[in-house]
Formats: C-alpha cells, structure tokens, sequence
C-alpha cells in the first residue's frame, strides 16, 4: 500500500490548453494525470457526433493530447485517467491504438463504459429543474449518468498506461487512484469525503492556479500566458498539498484555493456526488509555502442511492447576425438598425433578442455609461424550429449593409443548432459498468 501519491490536472474543459499536461508529465513528478473534459452539453454533441459516425463521438482534440502525451506517459510511467471517451469510449480506444501504432509505442487502454443510460429511460421521469416528465422537454437525444469510481478501480487493477471513460463525476476521476493507492474503504466516507475535496479542488485546472481568479490590478497572477496546471501530493490520510510546477506562471494561494472550493457548489454541508455526500463546511486550508496550499478536513456521511443522470434534448436553431457601427453618433445608428431588423422580423420570431455589445448585452439598461460609445456591434438572436427559420436573422442583419441606416460593417451570421440538457435521477443498482482492454505491442 501506498504511503503517497501525485496526481496531476492537465485539463479542466474539452478546449482547455494542450501544453499544461506536457509540463506536469515531463517535470511533474506524477503518478496519474487527469484530464477532465466533459461538461453536460459536451457529452450530448457528442452523442450527436456518434449517431451520425459510429466511430466518433470522443473528444474532438483525443488525438492532439494523445500524439503530445503518450510517449513521455509512458517514459515517465504515468497512469493517464480521463474521460475524453465522452460518448464513445470504445472509439477512443482504438483511436489511442491507432496513435500508439503510427508512433510505434507499446500501451495498455482499458475504456470504462456503462453512463450511457439511454436505453433505460421512458420518458416519463422527472426533471430535477423544472418536477415534469422528460419528453415534454423535446425530441430526447442522450442520457448519461454520472458513473463514479468504481469502474476506474476494475480498470486500475489491470495496470494500464491509459483508462478512458465516458460521463464520470469529475472528482471521482481523482478519487479513484486515492482509493486504489491507500486501499481506503469504499464505506469510510470521512475519507471519501476528503478525497472529494481534493478532487474538486483539482478538477478546474487552472482555475486553482489563478487563471479564473485573476482581476487585475486587485487580483494580479504572474505570467498568466505561461499558466502552469495544479497537482495534489495526497496522503493516506487524503491530506493533500496542492502545487504547480516550479517555473510555471499562475499563483496556488489560500484565496485561489477557496474560490475554487465554492465554485459551482450549491449546498456546502452535502456536496452529492456518485460516491459519498461530502461535507465541505469541515475543510481546512493552510498556507504551507509559496504556492502551496495544505488541505485537510474534508468530511461524508453516505453513498446517494441514485445517479444524476443528464438528458440532451433537441431544444432548437439559433439565428444570430453581427454587424459593427462605428465613429459619431455609433449608438444611434445601431440602435435604429436593431429597431429595423426586430420589426421586420417580429411576424416570423416569437423570441427574439437584441444587443448592443459593449453598451448594454451583459446588464441590460441598468448600468448604462455616461460617455457615448465610439463602436457598437450590434448582434441579434432569435430562436426557431427550423434551421431556415433561424437563418432569417442573419439574412436581415445582412441586408442592413445597403437598405441603412449608414457605417454598418462587419456582418456576420450564424444558425447553430441548440442542445438543451435536463437532468433526472436513476436508481444505481439499474446501471451497470464494464471494463474493456485493449493493447498496441511493440516488435
């Protein structure tokens, strides 16, 4: 067993930073590296991605982080645990393979499957947001649970250079090689709970080392552009110091570590996750040298009888068109164009919504400048049934160009088509995980 052991975060979201997890490789130190990059309307595109292509829906950049990580994964004997299989764990394993072949690399890839819970759904379960069945939300696309640690553990014990998952809860992606490490038990939810903690803390990336924290001048973080990602040195305990790689930019801090404490944390007394109900009240943090932060204290009390499990629904297109007015009365002109275009549209859109970027998109008219604004961009959004439909919105704020009002430039327009995500929950003992491993051998 286990008296300590480093674990790295290298990614926080599917379109983080790819060098951030290089670095911690090479002259971190670690024993795992995580990579967290699902988010919920992350694992629904991606479901949408796998029914048009069997052979996709992974992480889109799966082979970029791979092509950079495998071979010092490997060097440096560092166990990668990420949930970049995203709808499609089995894809992405072969895709590693595949990777592993063209650079002629030996690896060992066990793909945890089981969230994808589509198929035990009937529609009629409650949303948690809104108390009413499912399918009067729309065409329903996905359901995912949120596995926790236990099919990490199966694939641990096979000692793979590599585990890959689809929906797991973001810090049992943490809490799993704890467990594996110091052969804590599954019911000691003191330990779980600390465990947990860690995890949360290291989730973000590089949040905890500054980058969400900082708001210059009050909240000033050295050398930002070179952003280093953290890394918790855990005990048997789940003591954890939290660090950064010597020489990389950002700032691991009492402040920066309770931010992202709180962050996205709604009921600190009884954090729910797949593996225990935390307890963050008990945490304690303690300052134990530049850039790192001690973290102690984290408490649990039981396992949830049900995992949150998040449903993708088709919601509908989004019509969006951009266009910029600049110099003299700017606002004016804009402000006439958005007048324009909503009157023409409102016989076609019964939501439609108008901006005035860098005036009033992000607190309306509550906190308006005294100074008139020298540029305007003005955009326009209205949602639809139909891609066509949506498409109109564009159009309009095109036509601005020659039919006025004057100095309109820069138009750009978009239809995209809106995933909406509501959230149920499913009895555990109804799911059920598997492990499959796959190997590229050298000659």
């Amino acid at each position: 067993m286990r008296k300590k052991i480093r674990i790295g975060c290298g990614a926080g979201f599917s379109g983080d930073r790819l060098e951030p997890a290089r670095v911690l490789v090479e002259q971190g130190d670690l024993d795992y590296l995580v990579l967290e990059c699902l988010a919920e309307r992350t694992i629904a595109l991606a479901q949408k991605r796998k029914q048009k292509d069997a052979g996709l829906g992974y992480d889109p950049l799966l082979e970029r982080r791979i092509d950079i990580l495998l071979e010092p994964l490997l060097r440096k004997k560092v166990t990668l645990i990420t949930n970049m299989g995203a709808a499609n764990p089995i894809a992405a394993a072969q895709r590693i393979v595949a990777v592993a072949k063209s650079r002629d690399l030996p690896v060992s890839i066990v793909a945890v499957t089981g969230d994808d819970v589509f198929t035990l759904l009937t529609g009629n379960e409650l949303a948690t947001e809104t108390g009413r069945p499912i399918k009067e939300a729309g065409t329903l696309l996905s359901a995912n649970a949120y596995l926790g640690v236990e099919g990490i553990l199966d694939a641990l014990r096979l000692r793979p250079n590599i585990i890959i998952t689809g929906r797991v809860a973001d810090p049992s992606l943490f809490l799993a090689p704890m467990i594996h490490a110091f052969n804590w038990s599954r019911d000691d939810f003191n330990l779980l709970g600390q465990g947990t903690v860690v995890g949360h803390l290291l989730e973000c990336a590089g949040q905890i080392t500054g980058g969400y924290f900082a708001d210059p001048p009050l909240k000033a973080v050295p050398d930002m552009e070179h952003l280093g990602h953290p890394f918790a040195d855990v005990s048997e305990d789940g003591t954890a110091l939290i660090s950064k790689v010597a020489g990389t930019g950002g700032v691991v801090n009492l402040h920066t570590a309770k931010e992202q404490l709180l962050y996205e944390v709604v009921n600190p007394h009884a954090y729910f996750t797949p593996d225990v109900v935390a307890n963050f009240t008990t945490v304690r943090l303690e300052q134990v040298g530049p850039d790192v932060v001690k973290v102690s204290g984290g408490s649990g009390t039981t396992r949830p009888p049900t995992f949150k499990t998040s449903v993708g629904y088709q919601a509908l297109f989004l019509g969006e068109g951009e266009i910029t007015y600049a110099g003299p009365n700017a606002l004016a002109r804009a402000r006439h164009a958005g007048d324009i275009v909503q009157k023409r549209l409102t016989p076609f859109f019964s939501d439609l919504r108008v901006d005035l970027i860098g005036h009033n998109s992000v607190h309306g008219e509550s906190f308006i400048a005294q100074q008139q604004p020298y540029e305007v961009r003005l955009r326009i959004a209205g949602k639809a049934l139909t891609a066509e439909q949506a498409a109109l919105v564009g159009e309009e704020v095109e036509a601005l160009y020659t039919n006025g009002p004057a100095g309109g430039g820069g138009v750009r327009k978009y239809v995209n088509e809106v995933v909406g995500i509501v959230s149920v929950l499913l009895d555990r003992s109804k799911v059920v995980h598997q492990t499959n491993q796959y190997r590229h051998e050298t000659l």
